[in-house]
Parts: structure tokens; sequence; C-alpha cells
């Protein structure tokens, strides 16, 4: 793996907003590296141990859009174990499953599967392959589909949420995937899951010095094959306002191995920024960008808020 040194592109001088330090984990909604996947489930209540596997009938179950907390459905109760302090509302043990189609096109891309939220220890199924196991429940977990998934057929997800072992918590926790779902489709050179931090050390009203730390991996092949060679690609981070314009922006060549994780330092100056506050909570975002270095093809796009 090779970093070669950075380059930066003319500094736009205008008046914008900067936050005073921000780590990135999330993407903008809409982008083309992922998709919305909370609508299409199905729910059933109480453990259905069967439920893991793709063929099993689940004609009964009752449909629902994530995200989804069974426990506020069920009856207060002094007797319920989660107590004054979890709601006094049930626990339990829920199951969840979506079928969804993948089109054979994507044969060389990878499928990841983000939870941003399920309370808890929910156990992950693609296709009856058990992915994992994330046993706290105030996190965000992902899982890579992409070993077991059906090229041009339909492929089962189904999740396992248990929370019958109360009391666990000193206020109410809900039941269930109670946040977002969504499924990433990535090249196998992209930006790594929650792979960039984005800090802004140096803040005056004349400049800012913006700081860019990028975690860059370099996939094995989708289909099982042997490793192809390294990647050659650029890495552009570019600095956007509230509508969405470029500001400044930074380039660095990267040569990255198959199998391989880089991380890349990346700066940005910004001149005369608009800094953030409560009566003015304004943000920018930073855009990332992954190309072909010979091509110029781009292989994937991160924004960080």
């Amino acid at each position: 793996m090779n970093i070669r040194p950075t380059y930066l592109l003319p500094a736009a001088l205008l008046v914008v907003a900067i936050c005073l330090g921000s780590c990135g984990p999330a993407n903008q909604d809409g982008d083309e590296r992922r998709m919305d996947f909370t609508p299409g489930w199905l729910f059933h209540l109480g453990d259905v141990p069967e439920a893991s596997a793709p063929d099993y009938d689940d004609s009964d179950w009752r449909p629902l859009r994530l995200p989804h907390d069974w426990a506020i459905e069920g009856d207060f109760s002094q007797d319920n174990p989660s107590g004054t302090g979890g709601g006094a509302l049930p626990g339990g043990v829920g199951w969840y499953r979506k079928t969804f189609h993948v089109d054979q096109t994507n044969g060389k891309r990878h499928l990841r599967i983000d939870f941003d939220g399920a309370y808890m220890n929910a156990t992950v199924y693609i296709n009856g392959h058990e992915l994992g196991t994330r046993p706290y429940g105030y996190i965000s977990f992902s899982y890579d589909l992409t070993p077991y998934i059906v090229w041009g057929g339909d492929n089962v997800v189904a999740v396992r949420v248990d929370n019958a072992e109360q009391p666990n918590s000193r206020w109410y926790s809900g039941c269930g995937i109670y946040r977002n779902v969504w499924l990433s489709t990535l090249s196998p050179v992209h930006v790594g899951l929650w792979g960039t931090q984005v800090t802004t050390d140096e803040v005056s009203k004349s400049q800012a010095l913006v700081r860019v730390s990028t975690r860059v991996e370099h996939e094995l092949p989708a289909d099982g094959s042997e490793a192809t060679g390294p990647a050659a690609v650029i890495l552009t981070c570019s600095l956007l306002d509230a509508e969405g314009r470029t500001l400044t922006e930074t380039g660095s060549d990267i040569d990255i191995a198959c199998g391989e994780t880089c991380v890349a330092e990346q700066e940005m100056i910004l001149g005369e920024p608009h800094l953030w506050s409560v009566d003015d909570p304004y943000l920018y975002q930073v855009k990332t960008v992954i190309s072909d270095r010979g091509t110029g093809d781009v292989l994937d796009t991160y924004y960080t808020p």
C-alpha cells in the first residue's frame, strides 16, 4: 500500500458555517451506496427458531415498516418483569423477516446490511446462515451479506431480537428493531463502515483547518475468486456548504492491495468560516469520492455531516 503526497486545490473564500469538530458515522440519505431497507418486513412476537430458514412459511406474520417497538404495543402491568424503571411493559422475543431480490448484475459488488439500532441481543441470518449477535442494544452494527447472497434470485434476511431477560435497563428501552436499517451496495474499493473522522482543531473567524481521516478498504472479490492486483485510486475530499456547493477540496493518490485497509490523512483550509452556534446551528458536510486513477470511474461516494 502506498499513499502519495496530498495536493490542495484552491479554496473558495465564502462565508459559510462550520462545526467546531465532528466525527462522521453517517451517510447522506439517498446516496448511491445504500438504500432504505425499512419497508417490507414481517414480524412475529414469540420465539420461532425455525424462522431463520429461508423456506419458512411466514405468510401469517404481521407486515410492518421499521422502526418498530413491540413493547409499547403491549399492556402496562406491575407484573411485567421490566418493572417501573423499564416502563412496566412486556419484553420477550420477537422475529423479523424480509425477502428481497438481488440482480445478477451486482455479482461483482459487496452487500452489507446496516442496523442503526435493535434492542437487544439481535441475531441476524441471511438465507439460513447465522451472521452474528449484537448483545448490546444501544449501538449500531453491520454484517457482510456477500458470501451467502443468491445473485439473480430472492434472499431472506431474518432477525431474532431477545429482550426476555429483564430487568436490564434503568429506563424504558423498548423492544425490537427500533431504528432504521440500510442495505449498502459497495464496489471492492470503498470507504469503510463509518470510515471517516472529521475534526476542526484550529478555528477562528478568519479561517478553519479541517482534518479528514478516511479508512479505505479493498475487499477480496465478492464471487470468491482469487485476489486481484492492487487498486490505483484517487481519494478526493470536498467541503460542501449547506446548499451542497463545493468550497474547497483535496485529493490523494492511493495504491492499495486486495484485502488490505489503509487510512489516509488529508487537510483543507476554509477562509472566513461561519461558526456554528446554538442560535445558528448550520453545518458543513464532507463529500468523499474514490475514483479509479486510470479510467476516472467513480467507485464510491460517502458523505459526512
